[in-house]
């Protein structure tokens, strides 16, 4: 039982410390109100491999906007949104090729509006540019990659001893 709660904070760990290090890396596109593209949001497929990328999609979104992002305003909505999408990610497992889907959902919903509100940009073209970052980083980088990620499930994201 140790082991598995001990690779499970390892798994969360290392997904936070990835997304975090992919969003400040490329900070100048994840991080733009017209046109960010935030190449970490590819690892919200994760979810569906293993619970813990919940919590590591969150702390490393967290700590990224913590960092980098738009403030508090960001910090508490960005996050938000990715632990939500994360959340149902989890739960669209049976479906591959939609789990990355609410990713690109919350994001618009709660990112795009809030970017808006923060920069002074309109609105709807605002929601549009992060829809087309998110549709990006989600199902052009992402869905491969779960595929790809598919073949080595089984080493990479066991959680039995």
């Amino acid at each position: 039982m140790q082991k598995k709660s001990v690779r499970y904070l390892v798994q969360a760990a290392l997904i936070a410390a990835l997304y975090a290090a992919l969003t400040l890396a490329l900070q100048p596109i994840s991080f733009s109100a017209t046109g960010q593209v935030r190449v970490s949001e590819a690892l919200t497929v994760l979810p569906f491999f293993t619970p813990a990328a919940v919590p590591g999609l969150f702390v490393g979104c967290l700590l990224a906007n913590l960092i980098g992002g738009y403030g508090i305003l960001d910090i508490v909505f960005g996050s938000l949104a990715t632990l939500l999408a994360a959340l149902a990610a989890r739960k669209l497992r049976r479906w591959p090729y939609l789990v990355p889907l609410p990713s690109v959902l919350f994001n618009a919903a709660i990112v795009g509006p809030m970017l808006s509100y923060v920069t002074g940009f309109p609105m709807l073209p605002t929601v549009g540019y992060v829809v087309l970052g998110q549709l990006a980083a989600c199902y052009v980088l992402g869905l491969p990659l779960l595929y790809l990620l598919r073949r080595y499930d089984k080493i990479l994201f066991r959680m039995d001893p």
